[in-house]
């Protein structure tokens, strides 16, 4: 009966994601009607496939046969699904027609099909970011109820599932649309809510500034709001909550890796050169859209040095002042709280920006690092805003896990991480005595760490990539590991323990 109820769900589901992209083949007279059975029965096939795995189970772990499905072992069908993402997001970025989008008239196919939750939304037809838009909302949704079935009886992770539902329904998706119908003239910034840097990497660029200070006293606020965040909100939080706050309690691309993701987390690697390989390409990401940003205020002072209250030299001294009093600051007050990997970045690009603007500072030309400034924007948003947080961040879930682009690429994760490790009260505290080295923390870290070399040691967990998802202190059976607030001194506590062959036998 169970198998019964669970393929019928399944096929009750596979019904409604076919019929959805039936749209790019055929034409659609009624779309409202077309549409609402199409998201009905994935609706329905979700929680009737919801309720077959988890309906009838108690609260507490329930990973069982995990190993043995082949969407979550890298078999054929996840294969398939990661294909089928994959080719999704190209055709999102950069091959937009094939979906049915026309920029120079009216869209067809499966754009064309969301045209009236549009209209109804932003007053407009829809585009393929409206149609992706919905799509990455409504998979939130969906796979956050089949979340919050599964862990039941674990308050973290309800309320954190239902916050980034929250977040990433409110201010992501319905707010933004809704502003856009409201106030139809007003520049984009207005109806954009991710208004901080560098999760907005565009913030600071030269037509996201000009409409921002062109914009009046809500341009102003937004422009004056966004800096807060980035100075003064997010350290704050970060330091009461750790990075937590936003990577697992807000952020739209951990949502979906904490709810659609969340069959494929196991897959992340905890070997030691993909921990080594991710701190090296996460730091070297974060160096590129510090000198992106650079670049783009350079050009926005060069092009509009009547719109700022500063010249490019004094934008060029600031910037140097303030490396050097960043890395003073890191190498004499907490030089041990570092790995060398984030020594030897800070120092690249102190020492890099430092003598090269220095000199670019009095050359007059559009180019920083000798290389032309909107080539760095173009370079970042392809290579790293498109192409490494969509297509391999999500396409990729079913083979490299679910938190590819937040290990590897995410800027804001970055930052948020070196705050973590040197000034956060946040930590993960165990209980090495009661830990029976069963591996489940480790094995479901999406993060990759190996949560279990920790707790047998009795050590607390203090990492710049911990998003403090708690999914380690939910799935280990004996209440070893527990997310905590404390004090800063003796956080990180790496005092040896006693392990196996490693006790000294007194006779």
């Amino acid at each position: 009966m169970f198998s019964i109820k669970r393929q019928g769900s399944i096929g009750l589901g596979l019904l409604g994601l076919t019929l959805l992209f039936f749209a790019l083949i055929i034409p659609i007279e009624n779309k409202t009607a077309y549409l609402g059975i199409s998201f009905l029965l994935l609706t329905l096939g979700g929680l009737f496939y919801f309720n077959a795995i988890y309906g009838n189970t108690l609260a507490g772990i329930k990973n069982d046969g995990v190993w043995f499905n082949a969407l979550s072992t890298r078999g054929i069908s996840g294969w398939i699904l990661g294909m089928f993402l994959t080719a999704f997001y190209i055709a999102i970025y950069w091959f937009p027609e094939v979906l049915g989008y026309n920029e120079q008239g009216v869209s067809t196919g499966l754009v064309a099909l969301f045209d009236p939750l549009s209209y109804l939304l932003n007053g407009n037809a829809a585009t393929q970011w409206f149609l992706y838009g919905t799509l990455y909302t409504f998979a939130i949704i969906l796979f956050g109820i089949k979340f919050i079935w599964k862990y039941w009886g674990n308050r973290y992770q309800l309320f954190r599932t239902l916050s980034v539902i929250f977040f990433q329904f409110c201010f992501a998706f319905f707010i933004p649309e809704i502003l856009s119908k409201l106030n139809p003239d007003t520049p984009y910034f207005a109806k954009d809510l991710k208004n901080m840097w560098p999760l907005n990497y565009y913030f600071l660029d030269q037509w996201h500034l000009k409409n921002m200070l062109n914009g009046g006293n809500l341009g102003l606020f937004f422009l004056v709001f966004g800096l807060v965040m980035i100075f003064i909100i997010s350290p704050i939080l970060t330091y009461r909550y750790g990075k937590r706050w936003y990577c697992s309690w807000v952020c739209g691309c951990g949502a979906l890796a904490e709810t659609a993701g969340d069959p494929f987390r196991q897959l992340s690697s905890k070997k030691l050169s993909v921990w080594k390989f991710e701190r090296w390409m996460i730091h070297a990401v974060l160096v590129f859209v510090v000198v992106t940003t650079i670049a783009a205020m350079w050009s926005f002072l060069t092009d509009n040095p009547e719109l700022s209250f500063m010249t490019r030299g004094q934008f060029i001294s600031g910037v140097v002042i303030v490396l050097i009093i960043l890395m003073l600051t890191l190498f004499f007050w907490n030089k041990n709280g570092l790995e060398k990997d984030a020594k030897y970045t800070l120092i690249s690009l102190g020492t890099i920006l430092t003598l090269i603007l220095s000199i670019q500072s009095f050359s007059g030309q559009y180019t920083i690092l000798f290389i032309d400034a909107y080539s760095f924007q173009k370079w970042y948003g392809f290579g790293i805003g498109a192409a490494f947080s969509g297509v391999l961040g999500v396409g990729f879930y079913p083979f490299l896990g679910s938190r590819v682009w937040c290990r590897f690429g995410c800027p804001m994760a970055a930052i948020l991480g070196l705050q973590q490790r040197l000034f956060s009260r946040f930590r993960i505290t165990t209980n090495g005595g009661q830990c029976i080295s069963c591996g489940n923390c480790s094995t479901y870290c999406e993060m990759g760490i190996d949560v279990r070399a920790y707790a047998q040691r009795g050590e607390n967990i203090v990492r710049s990539s911990c998003v403090g998802c708690g999914i380690c202190a939910s799935v280990c059976p004996r209440g070893v590991l527990k997310l905590e607030n404390g004090e800063l001194e003796g956080r990180i506590n790496t005092t040896a323990y006693p392990l196996g062959n490693n006790m000294e036998v007194n006779p």
